[in-house]
């Protein structure tokens, strides 16, 4: 099951930032433990009786699995059935279904801990750009969307950093709805060329190299030597340069089944040197939270199925 890891959204508060080497290999471990489960229900559908108590190793089995499928986290003094959710009929629907409920587990991770959270804006629900890189890429890639770096107390905006075992790629999204072109240029400002009209853009590699620099002088911080590329990448659209950019790959509509390939088809393991990329660069992240109140710090917990209590 192909799922990427949210270690920071924006400037929101994200467990990673408690312990980037644990977290990564627990989501892991629990992805996979949590799918096995749902599936082997899904195979092997319960009839229960209507109205009726379970004994407590039935609802400490039921009560562990619904931890994970459900927004909040079932106590263990359940022992009163709740009706079943409903499952898909096909095994490719299973599989959407347990990635839109993963989604939201990966969005409280990104955004909560047991003591604090963030106020995260309802349009990353419905990001079809965020579950693009979460559902379609392996697990052993870390993604910081748009993470907000504090460069002497300053907030700076960054873009899309998708960290894997062999390295950072750093990517700026150039799409439109239309048919319309990319035109590279050497200027400042790239052209949007479409049927009728053109129009002008901010040239992508300004924000790439801005970021890039963020990113080499925080790893410098540490000695760590960890490769960083730069991309623009575009699923949908044209980009016609006739130039080739120092460092930096241009993906379109034309490449982007080949590069995408790449990325889905790569089989190496989480690493240290990347894991710790990672938590180096989540130190240097601006995070926006409060604290929960205490009343509200037990309430939610939002485990897999048996994911200790932080």
């Amino acid at each position: 099951m192909i799922l990427a890891q949210l270690i920071k959204l924006q400037d929101y508060i994200t467990r990673y930032e408690w312990d980037t080497y644990r977290y990564p290999s627990q989501y892991i471990r629990l992805k996979q433990d949590n799918w096995k489960k749902l599936y082997d229900r899904w195979l092997n559908p319960i009839e229960e009786p209507e109205n009726s108590t379970l004994d407590d190793t039935d609802s400490s089995r039921i009560s562990k699995l619904k931890s994970f499928l459900k927004k909040d986290a079932i106590t263990s003094e359940e022992v009163e059935a709740e009706p079943e959710q409903v499952l898909p009929n096909t095994e490719a629907e299973l599989k959407q279904y347990f990635l839109d409920q993963l989604f939201d587990f990966q969005l409280k991770w990104a955004t909560s801990t047991v003591t604090e959270r963030s106020i995260m804006h309802k349009k990353y629900r419905d990001d079809s750009l965020l579950k693009f890189f979460l559902q379609r890429f392996p697990d052993s890639y870390l993604l910081l969307y748009f993470p907000i770096f504090s460069i002497k107390k300053a907030p700076v905006d960054g873009e899309i950093l998708l960290i894997g075992p062999l390295g950072i790629e750093i990517i700026y999204i150039a799409e439109t709805e239309d048919e319309a072109s990319f035109i590279a240029g050497e200027e400042r400002t790239w052209t949007i060329q479409g049927e009728k009209e053109s129009k002008k853009m901010l040239n992508p590699l300004i924000a790439l190299k801005r970021t890039e620099q963020i990113v080499r002088s925080i790893l410098r911080t540490k000695d760590i030597e960890f490769p960083v590329y730069k991309t623009v990448l575009s699923r949908t659209n044209l980009i016609i340069n006739h130039y080739e950019p120092y460092q930096t790959r241009m993906i379109d509509k034309r490449s982007f089944e080949e590069w995408f390939q790449e990325k889905r088809s790569s089989s190496s393991p989480l690493k240290s040197s990347q894991l710790k990329a990672a938590g180096t660069l989540l130190t240097h992240c601006q995070t926006t939270s409060v604290k929960r109140p205490e009343w509200d710090e037990e309430a939610i917990t939002f485990t897999f199925a048996d994911d200790e209590k932080k």
